[in-house]
């Protein structure tokens, strides 16, 4: 690991493979590793047929300046993110190749094997939700030949590729096959790149790429590179799940094990049946930390027992609010707020216990000290004329010595009541000990002893009323915490809903724009239907209160 919760591996290691009998598994090493991986993943993927430069890419975004990628890879990347390459290397025998030639037409065949949404969906539903899980699409051309002009008019490398992705007019055979590939790429992916690349070096040298050096290659093919790199580098984004949380690598390695399990028990996957199994996991996981986080808190920041309930209520307070922040940021899809509403029972269970031990601490520690100062006391030597006198002024000496020692904890008041109370019948006894006293002069002490305990008693009383009151506002301090950072919560998502919306939206105007451009007015219309579908989404996101990239060769 070369950053914290980052890791950088020394060799790939496979993350999805099949077993002799042919059904899928995810591989437990790899598991580990991107479950070791704490930072926000960009997820890059490579696809395209055997011997295309696809190892010799993936190597330079992983650093390396030679080597060889086989199909999973993760190293550091910007802003405390790692960067997971997955590659397709080393399916280069009969069998596996006709399985990656198969891969250029699947993703036009993608949504008959995949669904969105448990439900059913309506067709004019399917693109816009499929869009809204696609990564962005980054197109490498390895045409030594290739000019990028139009008419003969020189275009950019992105204009090669929107004009490529025209479609053909017509209803040939021909046509259709052809325009399936282009709907889908139009459809799916609207965020696209294309880079071309010039033949790096002598054609004598070109099986033995991965082992040149830059000085090896031709300057143009590496100042092509570097863009390239620096655009996966620096546009890429983070994979999210659900437009709004930034997957780390362990929910990424959920998420592929999810998919691998849905296969094998012949299902059709499902990414919204997907992402909520992966919520469950990340939620319930959530729930841990921030609670761990909570106790961890308060071990840190008070040292019982506290000199008033208010001192742990502060702490309690503070670290409420980092373990609810903590849990926002972690946890997703929390239908009802199951998970947070869990949270919060733990951390008021843990409250309460940690007052109960507060409360238990002092009056432990309260009583020591108060048997600590009576030791010192001869009551034997008060049973003489004048003896109560002497015995009043010693114990009043003992409680102001009390008083003014400093960390007793909540309970000190609690502690000196029942203490007066428990020496009452020893000052009783005193006091009929002493001689000098008349009969009128012994019930007024006894008045006075009697009125001092019940001025223990209120004084007693009052400070459990404060800190019971002061309990109560702790819960009504929790509940409005808790509401707050909800709302907030909400807030970012309907935001991000918005967001997504208008995004999706824009998406499909323009595309409906281009059909209509490009002759195909029929099609235009028929996507009339999902635009106002989505326009309704929009506004229900304004009015309502609630993927990495992909490299194909």
């Amino acid at each position: 690991m070369s950053q914290e919760g980052s890791v950088e591996m020394q060799k790939p290691v496979c993350l999805i493979d099949s077993e002799s009998t042919g059904e899928l598994q995810v591989n437990q090493e790899a598991l580990n590793i991107l479950s070791a991986i704490r930072q926000p993943v960009v997820v890059v993927s490579i696809v395209g047929m055997y011997h295309t430069g696809k190892s010799y890419l993936m190597n330079r975004l992983a650093g390396k300046q030679t080597g060889y990628l086989d199909v999973v890879c993760a190293s550091p990347c910007k802003n405390d993110h790692t960067l997971v390459l997955l590659d397709t290397e080393g399916l280069g025998d009969v069998e596996k190749q006709l399985f990656l030639n198969k891969c250029n037409s699947y993703v036009t065949e993608l949504t008959e094997h995949i669904k969105v949404k448990s439900s059913l969906e309506k067709e004019e539903e399917r693109a816009s939700n499929f869009t809204r899980f696609f990564p962005a699409f980054v197109w490498t051309v390895r045409d030594f030949t290739l000019e990028l002009k139009i008419g003969g008019k020189e275009v950019t490398a992105d204009e090669y590729l929107e004009n490529s992705l025209q479609l053909m007019k017509g209803n040939s055979p021909q046509a259709s096959f052809g325009n399936k590939p282009r709907e889908c790429i139009r459809n799916y992916f609207p965020s696209r790149r294309c880079f071309v690349f010039y033949q790096p070096a002598q054609r004598e040298k070109l099986q033995i790429i991965d082992q040149l050096t830059d000085k090896d290659l031709e300057p143009a093919f590496v100042k092509q590179t570097e863009e390239f790199c620096s655009y996966v580098f620096n546009q890429s984004k983070a994979k999210t799940i659900t437009g709004e949380v930034t997957a780390t690598g362990q929910m990424l390695g959920n998420l592929a094990a999810a998919y691998v399990e849905a296969i094998q028990s012949g299902s059709v996957p499902c990414l919204e049946n997907a992402v909520l199994a992966l919520s469950q996991i990340e939620n319930k996981k959530a729930v841990e930390q921030s609670h761990a986080l909570y106790r961890q808190l308060q071990g840190e920041r008070v040292k019982l027992p506290t000199e008033t309930q208010e001192e742990l209520s502060r702490v309690h307070e503070g670290c409420l609010k980092e373990a609810l922040e903590f849990f926002m940021k972690r946890s997703f899809k929390d239908e009802d707020q199951v998970y947070q509403k869990d949270l919060m029972e733990r951390i008021k269970d843990e409250y309460d216990g940690k007052c109960s031990e507060n409360a238990l601490q002092s009056q432990t520690h309260c009583t020591a000290l108060l048997q600590q100062l009576w030791s010192k006391l001869d009551h034997e030597s008060f049973m003489r004329p004048g003896g109560y006198t002497d015995y009043r002024v010693q114990v009043d000496s003992i409680t102001q010595t009390y008083k003014g020692t400093p960390g007793k904890g909540v309970q000190a008041d609690q502690a000196l009541e029942i203490f007066v109370k428990e020496k009452s019948d020893l000052g009783a006894s005193i006091l009929s000990a002493d001689k000098n006293l008349t009969e009128q002069e012994r019930r007024v002490k006894e008045e006075e002893a009697r009125a001092e305990m019940e001025r223990f008693k209120a004084e007693v009383a009052k400070r459990e009323q404060e800190d019971t009151m002061k309990r109560l506002e702790d819960t009504e301090k929790a509940h409005r915490e808790n509401e707050r950072q909800l709302m907030e919560r909400m807030e970012r998502e309907r935001k991000a809903a918005l967001e997504e919306n208008q995004r999706v939206l824009d998406q499909r105007l323009k595309e409906q724009r281009a059909l209509m451009q490009e002759g195909f007015e029929s099609r235009s219309k028929m996507m009339e239907a999902q635009i106002q579908s989505l326009r309704q989404e929009v506004a229900a996101s304004r009015n309502s209160g609630g993927g990495g990239g992909c490299v194909l060769l």
